[in-house]
């Protein structure tokens, strides 16, 4: 049975054992499992969300396509799916790149603790976002993002800046077997 209120509690090696309220796993800091979506479009570019700003942490920063934990008791890609359709109005195939375990602390006291699935796809389809949960879009050069988080890294959230070198590593092989027509003067 898929409960909304509950996360799915996870150890270092994401085996799940427990479910908690996602208020309390969030003030308590517990480990848990959870998902990060990048979407290129068919030049490579990435799409980048802006949170809304009331966002219950890290309102109003810029971060990867869609990311959101599975409900206890349902399965990650239907959850990535369903959360890719909620936030940013679009469907999109996907596959799993790999996985990060990152914590951090949030200026109105919450926590994250999460074993992050990272998924990858590709999608030329003009999002549609849920404006209670995005307050803007763009694409961006994956080169020209990463100069971003260089010099203004506030502007963008913990778990984007905690993970962004192993995506630009998976992102190199991503762009051969995917076949993407990334721009002549970017090398990778």
């Amino acid at each position: 049975m898929i409960n909304e209120d509950f996360l799915i509690l996870v150890n270092e090696k994401d085996q799940p054992w427990g479910k908690l309220e996602k208020s309390l796993v969030h003030q308590l800091g517990i480990l848990h499992r959870a998902f990060s979506v990048f979407v290129f479009n068919s030049q490579g570019e990435l799409l980048l969300q802006q949170r809304a700003d009331d966002k219950y942490h890290s309102g109003g920063l810029w971060t990867n396509s869609c990311c959101s934990h599975p409900r206890y008791g349902e399965e990650l890609a239907h959850a990535v799916e369903r959360r890719l359709m909620e936030e940013m109005g679009i469907n999109c195939a996907t596959n799993f790149e790999f996985g990060f375990v990152y914590k951090a602390e949030f200026e109105n006291g919450l926590k994250e603790h999460e074993y992050d699935h990272v998924f990858f796809g590709v999608c030329d389809l003009t999002p549609c976002p849920d404006e209670s949960e995005v307050k803007n879009w763009k694409y961006i050069d994956m080169y020209a993002l990463e100069a971003e988080l260089k010099n203004n890294p506030q502007k963008y959230t913990a778990w984007l800046r905690i993970c962004f070198d192993k995506v630009l590593l998976h992102y190199r092989e991503f762009v051969v077997k995917s076949n993407l027509k990334i721009k002549e003067n970017v090398s990778i």
